[in-house]
Parts: structure tokens; sequence; C-alpha cells
């Protein structure tokens, strides 16, 4: 081999190593090892398994999923036949509708969450009202704006429909519900209008006991079907993997340039990840943001009003009919239950979706991404309690690339196909 030749091959191995080196320094510059910490703290990839709900002992029986899939879609369950979970929780939108306020019997004065990974949550409604999934299906079943219905109705309903299915997970309907000897009143409930709490109240304890046992066994079926959609990768989970491995070639080919700037404002500067936080985006807990209130919901006191319902709730995890013997329930006998710091606050929702749907926050008060971006860079005053934001000052270059990372997020849910359609419309 000549001199020139040994002279080139030494040159391309130098700049092979050179460009290695570069790369390599290139991931250094663009992400320290912290920031790489936190981005793996976010992938799906760190996501644990779901914890068993020692609250719901068939959360995890097939057999009660088949069974609250059925439960989740039936409009039966209403008090006129037409409303459904479904019906604001839509599949094919994120699993919620398009609506400023969710609407069954009548509008709700708030926007419909999505359920897409709320089995890994401790607080359930935008004020957090409930402590567990299956106490949170309850609740719209009954309420007047939404379902509208009671639950001597629904208890009938599964002895009319669904016996079979439900006797085979819960043991034997309460005689009572026999026909024709049934004594149980066409309505009625502790909760709704004057006449089925008039009926209620002339109930037996022991069948008003039968009666709510049933529907929290319905709350629980629904819930095991909930359990079942979660979210799925999305180019951000792609991106940190790539990350991690160090392939900065496909770094770029799943990111552009203002997603890479927008995640790095993410989790730096803008801050987002003080709360957005977790695989699933979210601290599940309650902050004052300072989103204005549309004059009917000016007195929407969020959190502080959801910690009493929490004492209030029938069924919350320390009653009678949780299934965990134990009911230690740590989180709710040791969470705040006054003070400033809760009025006016709200959940943090996961920014985890399938697509975004607008309108957004709790009250529906933006229609687009860049709006809520405005509103966190400008941090105005609350119009009730206090609010938590600092002004960001980012310029409009650093607000369009947070929306650009934040578009990065959206992914289908992780649900076998056939829960996420509607068993009814086939038949």
């Amino acid at each position: 081999m000549s001199r020139q030749k040994i002279y080139l091959l030494l040159g391309l191995i130098l700049f092979s190593s050179a460009i290695g080196i570069f790369s390599w320094f290139a991931r250094a510059a663009e992400w320290t090892p912290a920031e790489i910490k936190t981005l793996q703290s976010l992938s799906l990839s760190s996501l644990p398994p779901l914890a068993p709900d020692k609250s719901n002992r068939v959360a995890d029986d097939p057999r009660a999923v088949a069974l609250g899939q059925q439960l989740y879609f039936d409009a039966r369950f209403s008090k006129d036949g037409a409303v459904s979970c479904a019906s604001c929780h839509m599949p094919d939108l994120n699993f919620q509708d398009a609506r400023a306020h969710g609407r069954g019997m009548a509008d709700t004065r708030r926007r419909t969450q999505s359920i897409v990974g709320s089995a890994y949550f401790e607080w359930f409604f935008w004020d957090g009202r409930r402590d567990s999934l299956w106490s949170q299906a309850l609740s719209p079943l009954e309420s007047t704006n939404e379902h509208g219905g009671d639950r001597a109705q629904y208890a009938r309903l599964i002895s009319e429909n669904y016996r079979a299915e439900y006797e085979a997970l819960f043991g034997a309907l309460p005689d009572l519900l026999d026909s024709p000897k049934s004594n149980v009143p066409a309505h009625a409930s502790p909760i709704g209008d004057e006449t089925v709490r008039a009926a209620w109240d002339q109930m037996p304890r022991s069948d008003q006991e039968n009666i709510s046992r049933v529907f929290a066994n319905i709350g629980k079926a629904i819930a095991a079907y909930e359990r079942k959609i979660l979210p799925g990768a999305s180019r951000f989970d792609e991106y940190v993997d790539a990350v991690t491995r160090n392939d900065s070639k496909r770094t770029n080919e799943i990111f552009s340039a203002d997603e890479r700037a927008g995640l790095k404002l993410f989790v730096g500067k803008a801050n987002c990840v003080q709360c957005h936080n977790t695989p699933l985006f979210t601290d599940d807990e309650f902050h004052n943001t300072g989103i204005p209130q549309h004059a009917e919901t000016e007195h929407d006191l969020g959190r502080a009003e959801g910690a009493i319902g929490n004492f209030e709730d029938e069924f919350k995890c320390w009653s009678e009919f949780s299934d965990d013997a134990e009911r230690d329930c740590p989180q709710l006998r040791y969470m705040q239950a006054r003070g400033g710091e809760i009025t006016g606050a709200f959940k943090t929702p996961s920014l985890r979706k399938t697509q975004y749907v607008a309108p957004f926050m709790h009250n529906a008060w933006y229609t687009t991404l860049s709006e809520i971006l405005d509103h966190y860079n400008r941090a105005p005053a609350a119009t009730i309690g206090t609010t938590e934001l600092k002004p960001l000052n980012l310029s409009e270059q650093e607000l369009k690339q947070l929306e650009a990372f934040l578009l990065t997020l959206t992914a289908p849910v992780n649900a076998p196909p056939g829960l996420l359609q509607d068993p009814f419309a086939t038949k």
C-alpha cells in the first residue's frame, strides 16, 4: 500500500471518529443527564402496571369487563332511556365530547373529562369529589343533569336484563327484586326529586342497603371496563426511547426542531412539568391557575367543594360498599380539606390524548391550545382564590414551539379494539 493511500485511510478513520464524537457531544449538549432522566420519567415505558383495586374485587375480572362494557353503552340506564356513559365519553373523541358542558338530561356546569388512563388516578371529577373509579361511575347515573335515573330503577334493569352476568360476579340478586312479588318501588333513591326520595324513605333499611349494594356493583363493573382504556404510545415516547439509545439520527426523524425546542421549554424554562408530570402528564392534584369564570358559575369553588363531597359520598373509600376489608384510605384521611390553596383549584388534566378536542379547561373557557398557552404566559389574577401561576415571559416563537410539542403527545388508546365498540350498535 502506498504512503498516499495509508494517509487517506488514516484520514477517513479520523474523520469517522470525529463524526461519532461530534454526535455524542451534540446529544450531550441538547439534553443533560438530569433532563434525560426527566424525559424518561414522562415516558409510557415508566408507567407501572395498574395496581389492584382493593375496593373493587372484580376490577380485573374479564367477566366484569364484559358486563361493564354493556352497562357503559346501555342508554336504558337513564331517566329517558336515551343517555349512556358513551353519550358524553365518546370513544372517537378521546372519550370526551366536543361540547362546552357535558349534556345528558340537561347541561352540566363543567367540561366532560376523558376516562383514558383514569384508572391510575386517586381523585375523580374536576373537583376530586370521588375517590375511586367505581364511585365516580355511580355519580352521573343519579345526577339530574346527567343520566337522571335512580338506583331502584337500575337495580330492576339489572334483574331483568343482566341477571346471569351479575350473579356470576356478585352472587344472587336480593329476593326483593324477584318479579312479580317485588315490593321495590319503580323509582326510589336518596338522591333525586321529592317523589323519588319519599319512595326511598318508605323502604325498609335492609331493602335500601340491598338496592344500594346492587347499585355499587354496577359502578364496579363499569370501572372494570374503564380500567382497560389506557393511553397509547405517542411520538414523544418514541423520541425518548431514541434519546435513551443515543440515536441522534432517529431523534431528528421523530421530532422537528420546533418540537424539540418545545419539549425543552416544557421541562425547563416554562416548567410545565411541575404539574404535568409522571407518564400520564398529570400530578393528579388540584391547582388554581386563574382560569376566568363564566357568570353563571362564578362561585365554582372547585376542590374546596370537592373535598366536602368526598366526606359526604356514601360510597367513599371506607364505606360498607368497599371490598377493602382494611379500609385504611390514607389518601382520604390525610387529604387537604380546607384552606385558601384549594379554593378555585381544579384537577390537573392529563395531556395524553387521542386528539385535542376543543373547548378546553374545566369550564371550556378557551377554544384553542394557543389561547391556553397565552393564559399561562400572562398568568392573570384569579377571579376566585389565588392563582399559582407566575408570568413566563415566553416569546411568540416559544409559545408556538410549546404547542408543537404538545401535539406529539397524541396517540390512539391502548385497548382491545372490541372494547371501543358499542355492543348495541349491531343489535
